[in-house]
């Protein structure tokens, strides 16, 4: 018995000792640290600070995490497991960096690891010529964007309209242009191909019937990588006047006149002339029967809308914002005006339906603009590259409104897999979300509603006149209620009728 009890005496011993070890390697294992740095130009960590550095993180040699320096220089992965292998590149275009690759094996502490980096920029772009104007009965006024010096890498730049109009009505006669009332906001990205010297941007024309003298507007260049910005960075635009007196008609009675602005408005260029043609006849076609032309205007306006063409741009820009980011706080919407007349114009540049290659250029501005969507620092921000597959996929279907079924789920965290920080994987998944079938059919209506006011209004429901979202939500229970017969509704009538949408043109 007494050596029975030794025994069992040994036995916890051996088993206490075992489990505190077991729970000791559990621990280790469980470990984790943060890589951080910071990148400046040099000298290493007292130079300016570069923003917008990429830097990928190799765990393991498989695994890839990536992140962007923000403001500060500053980048960051925290919860890397101990005992990890790791590789940290950085990139940006136009810049060489010093180490090229920074890395250490079996990773036991916190890391903080520093890069400069080196602008390898030679050439610069800027405007060629420092002012441009054109009469406001020409359809667009074009600038000239010129690179100079090296220009043997690709390169490009940003460019946006601007004016000093704010919510000024039309009939305002100060000097300042409107983007409301004038011309058309105009943003973008300039890509330069290598080996290439010249490019243009066309602003479209608003040739409305009030005398106001000549008006002034201005373009901006920013954001260069690949080159620097020249001395002519930013231009100014006048508009001259073509009326001596203003006029009595509105020119939006003119049906190729409201035409030709819905492509303005809501394709963000001018129309293809049998374009023009077939929907300006739609309405002509009524003759002076004023009830017919009143139906033929709703219904050709609503087929902007309905268009192949805007539900490729602008409705599946919308759902972007609506599978990354879900509604903006306080908010029924997940987008506002100027963010939307920036992406929109971005996936349809170059695209005409029926013409060319259109499908073959409309993917290829998709998969450039989801790439570049989730690399923003917003972006960024809301899906750390510590969100594992499933995380980052429940997110975004919690900001869709929960459109995935289970096996659209499983499907969308396969294609992240491993590698959830992998951005071409991000930008597949976000894509594949925001063009769910479910999720375009719940948000149709909204989104209805909110075209009008962007495209009718050039605003945001709660923008002057309007203070709240009262308007909105009006027209979206009337569009619901009618299950979204937007004739029976009359709510496309109510805005093309309406004096802020006609006062943008004439009396």
């Amino acid at each position: 018995m007494r050596r029975n009890a030794r025994w069992g005496v040994l036995l916890i011993v051996f088993l206490g000792t075992y489990f505190v070890s077991d729970n000791f390697i559990a621990s280790a294992q469980a470990q984790t640290f943060t890589i951080s740095g910071k990148i400046t130009e040099p000298p290493a960590v007292t130079g300016t600070p570069i923003a917008g550095v990429t830097v990928v993180l190799t765990i393991n040699s498989s695994s890839q995490m990536m992140t962007q320096t923000d403001s500060a220089g500053n980048f960051s992965f925290p919860n890397i497991a101990a005992g990890s292998n790791y590789d940290l590149t950085p990139s940006k275009a136009a810049y060489t960096f010093n180490p090229t690759t920074q890395g250490g094996g079996n990773l036991q502490a916190d890391r903080t690891l520093f890069f400069t980096g080196t602008s390898s920029a030679s050439g610069t772009v800027q405007f060629s010529a420092a002012t441009t104007s054109g009469s406001e009965g020409t359809a667009d006024l074009t600038v000239t964007v010129s690179r100079t010096g090296d220009s043997a890498n690709q390169a490009s730049v940003d460019y946006a309209t601007s004016d000093a109009s704010g919510a000024n009505p039309c009939t305002t006669v100060n000097g300042n242009a409107s983007s409301r009332c004038d011309y058309l906001t105009t943003l973008g990205t300039l890509t330069f191909a290598a080996g290439e010297t010249s490019k243009t941007i066309s602003i479209r024309i608003i040739d409305d019937v009030y005398a106001e003298g000549s008006e002034n507007f201005t373009i901006t260049l920013s954001n260069a990588t690949g080159a620097s910005l020249g001395a002519v960075a930013s231009e100014t635009l006048t508009i001259t006047d073509n009326d001596s007196s203003t006029g009595t008609t509105n020119p939006n009675d003119n049906a190729s006149f409201f035409v030709r602005q819905h492509y303005v408005d809501f394709l963000n260029r001018e129309p293809d002339q049998s374009g023009l043609n077939f929907w300006t006849d739609q309405i002509n076609s009524c003759g002076s029967d004023a009830a017919c032309r009143d139906i033929k205007r709703i219904n050709v306006s609503a087929a902007f809308f309905l268009s192949i063409e805007f539900q490729e741009t602008g409705y599946l820009v919308y759902r972007m914002f609506k599978a990354g980011f879900g509604n903006i706080t306080g908010t029924p919407v997940p987008v506002r005006f100027q963010p939307f007349l920036r992406d929109t114009q971005r996936i349809g540049q170059g695209v005409q339906v029926g013409v060319g290659n259109w499908e073959a250029q409309l993917e290829a501005n998709k998969q450039a603009y989801a790439l570049a969507f989730v690399q923003r620092p917003e972006f960024l921000a809301a899906f750390p590259n510590t969100l594992t597959a499933d995380q980052i996929v429940t997110k975004m279907d919690q900001n869709a409104g929960g459109v995935l079924s289970a096996s659209e789920k499983a499907n969308v965290i396969a294609t992240l897999g491993a590698t959830p920080g992998d951005i071409s994987k991000r930008a597949s998944v976000l894509r594949s979300v925001a063009e769910d079938a479910d999720l375009k059919s719940a948000e149709s209506n909204k989104a209805f509603v909110l075209m009008q006011y962007f495209g009718y209004m050039r605003r945001n429901p709660d923008d002057a006149p309007d203070s709240d979202f009262s308007g909105f939500n009006f027209w979206l229970g009337k569009l619901n209620s009618f299950n979204g017969n937007f004739v029976n509704a009359e709510m496309v009538k109510a805005f093309i009728v309406s004096s802020e949408y006609r006062n943008r043109f004439g009396p």
